[in-house]
């Protein structure tokens, strides 16, 4: 049987924090976990936009908590602080769903200087992990929201901020495979830690979400609105694209170290399944350099 949201389990009592929840798979994800009692944390990009998510997702939440919170993922500093406050107002949560994403815009830089993409989709995200690691109880998940990107991506250590070359996709699919090595690396070190912790990675397929008509209308592409409207057969909705992360957050069968996504032909729609992990995340000494990088940028 196909597995869908009434599978998720009962989250009462259990605390979940979603980077990009105001929009697309965050959106959905966090409706369900809260619909199922779960404490849901949104964090987005500013408190406006979280404090507009809860209220949309306020009618028929199913008795959890939503709660507003502001990580700017282009901003360590911002990550830094909503850390912070996630550990001085709750103590310990029991997922953390690494969902937020911008996908092929012009090249732009972060706060502190970083190619947006690799900024926002990999070292926002790695820094509030490393971060909320310590308040991570026994039995907790961390998610990552990669994509089949993945499968197309190349760490290019000799040019991760895209100074010398700079491609909108190829920096997309650099950062989905660096979620998905973050992931793998991640598993390791709680295991030989003896961490009670699942990192765990996931993706949508194709998913209607905002990340495709943002994209186009950055670049200015028609060749790429043109193939949208060309491939839109092919989409799924966002709640149906949010089902592999809920997959890999909830399911008692999802796996340490797994990857998750749709089961359908392609791996572009279709109920969550486990799915094939790019062979370059697979390359153990290029994880554990990666993480290296990441740290040692993240510390500045």
């Amino acid at each position: 049987m196909p597995w869908t949201c009434a599978d998720i389990p009962d989250q009462s009592g259990r605390t979940a924090l979603i980077t990009g929840a105001n929009s697309g798979l965050g959106l959905e994800t966090a409706r369900a976990l809260a619909q199922r009692g779960a404490r849901v944390v949104l964090a987005c990009r500013s408190l406006a936009k979280a404090e507009a998510a809860c209220q949309e997702l306020t009618s028929g939440n199913g008795g959890g908590e939503l709660i507003p919170l502001e990580v700017d993922l282009a901003d360590l500093a911002s990550v830094r602080r909503g850390a912070a406050a996630v550990a001085e107002r709750w103590g310990a949560i029991d997922l953390l769903i690494n969902n937020a994403g911008v996908m092929a815009p012009p090249r732009q830089l972060s706060a502190q200087g970083f190619e947006l993409q690799f900024a926002v989709n990999h070292l926002g995200h790695f820094a509030l992990t490393q971060q909320l690691l310590p308040v991570l109880r026994p039995g907790a998940r961390v998610v990552h929201v990669s994509s089949g990107a993945s499968y197309f991506g190349r760490i290019a250590f000799d040019d991760l901020q895209g100074e010398q070359r700079y491609d909108a996709w190829a920096a997309y699919a650099q950062s989905k495979l660096a979620n998905m090595m973050t992931a793998l690396e991640l598993q390791r070190r709680l295991d030989a830690q003896g961490a009670e912790v699942r990192s765990i990675a996931a993706h949508p397929g194709l998913a209607r979400t905002n990340l495709q008509p943002t994209s186009v209308a950055a670049r200015g592409s028609r060749v790429e609105a043109l193939a949208y409207r060309l491939m839109d057969p092919l989409f799924q909705s966002a709640a149906m694209g949010a089902l592999p992360q809920l997959f890999a957050a909830t399911a008692p069968a999802a796996e340490p170290g797994g990857f998750y996504g749709p089961g359908g032909l392609g791996n572009f729609k279709g109920y969550p399944k486990a799915c094939r992990i790019a062979p370059a995340a697979l390359d153990a000494a290029a994880c554990e350099q990666l993480w290296a990088v990441s740290e040692e940028l993240c510390s500045g």
